[in-house]
């Protein structure tokens, strides 16, 4: 539902924009140029979907895991978030939609866009030249833009520096693209290379704006509560001084250990952390510790069991015949203490009791 409303929203303001700048009537908007904008609103919709689960993936075993009803909260003038964490999110949302623009385009999906071929037949570097058909980047970012920067109508210094992370997203997709070459030659020799630019996976651009996140840069313009800031010169002068490369962000952030349903955060308590299990990586192995111990809470173990379709055999004809294999799994919560606590007490009464009675 979220994401629909969200879709909505890009076209909505989008076309108010398109309306109010112009002087133009519905009907004219439908029939002219900015009518090519309603083809992309799927890959739009589909981008912006492909950041919040981006987002998920990179957050899963943090305290603040990209929460939907937190980014719900956050489009509410009064409750926007101007931290680190709305800082990746605008970043990753502005990536998703470029990203996809762009991979569609390759894909053929769109009429008036094809590979980006106007470096062709240059020399790249030594022993090789640019040619192929690299996926057009240049196109998803300014369609792109157009959706994503629109939402964006205030002049204060949140707007600011959510067009400013819009841009680090889509610096991301350009930075991570990769070089993929094809050899020439006599005999199957390598005498010259054709190379040409295509998108890496999405998870690639996660990774990249992650590494951002960590280092993003707090810029000290809002004094007091609100949107109370420096005038409109200060603030274009200050984010014109920072890298387009570097995320940025104006406030700290909350404490996500606790419960607080003002700003769609639902506290640590209930949350699931890892301690065991294969290819765990350190961060992950770790989780616990940061989740429930950081956060004054107790590790519970619960477990529960899985049926699942197993040993299945084809039967002619025709049919697929599976067994049901059942597993207990392992996980572990994070609670309160004094939860754990009693729930040891009942269980050493119950112990007591049975011993008792033999």
């Amino acid at each position: 539902m979220f994401m629909h409303l969200e879709v909505f929203y890009y076209a909505f303001i989008l076309m108010a924009h398109m309306k109010t700048c112009c002087g133009w009537s519905v009907n004219n908007f439908l029939m002219t140029g900015p009518k090519a904008y309603l083809i992309y609103s799927s890959s739009v919709a589909a981008g912006a979907q492909s950041g919040i689960e981006e987002c998920k993936y990179q957050f899963a075993w943090d305290r603040w895991n990209c929460p939907e009803r937190a980014l719900q909260l956050s489009t509410h003038s009064g409750l926007r978030s101007a931290n680190r964490e709305a800082a990746f999110f605008h970043a990753i949302s502005s990536a998703g939609v470029m990203y996809t623009l762009t991979r569609n385009c390759s894909l053929g999906d769109f009429d008036n866009c094809g590979c980006d071929d106007t470096r062709n037949g240059q020399r790249g570097g030594h022993g090789w030249l640019w040619g192929g058909c690299s996926d057009n980047v240049g196109f998803g970012e300014v369609i792109s833009k157009q959706f994503v920067d629109a939402l964006e109508t205030g002049q204060d210094a949140r707007a600011a520096m959510n067009l400013h992370n819009n841009e680090v997203g889509r610096k991301a997709v350009k930075g991570t693209m990769q070089r993929t070459c094809k050899c020439h030659g006599v005999s199957g020799s390598c005498t010259t290379q054709t190379c040409w630019l295509q998108l890496p996976e999405f998870r690639e651009v996660g990774n990249y704006l992650k590494e951002k996140y960590h280092r993003a840069m707090k810029v000290d313009l809002l004094r007091g509560a609100g949107n109370i800031a420096a005038s409109r010169g200060a603030i274009a002068e200050t984010f014109s001084s920072i890298s387009r490369k570097e995320l940025v962000h104006l406030e700290d952030s909350p404490d996500y250990c606790l419960e607080n349903r003002t700003l769609g955060l639902p506290g640590m308590e209930g949350r699931e952390c890892l301690r065991k299990g294969k290819n765990l990586t350190k961060w992950e192995k770790r989780s616990c510790k940061r989740l429930c111990g950081e956060c004054g809470l107790a590790v519970e173990e619960r477990r529960a069991e899985t049926v699942s379709s197993c040993n299945c055999k084809f039967h002619w004809c025709c049919a697929v015949k599976c067994e049901e294999c059942r597993k207990t799994v392992t996980k572990f919560y994070c609670v309160k203490r004094s939860k754990r606590i009693k729930n040891a007490n009942v269980s050493r009464r119950k112990s007591y009791g049975l011993k008792k009675k033999h």
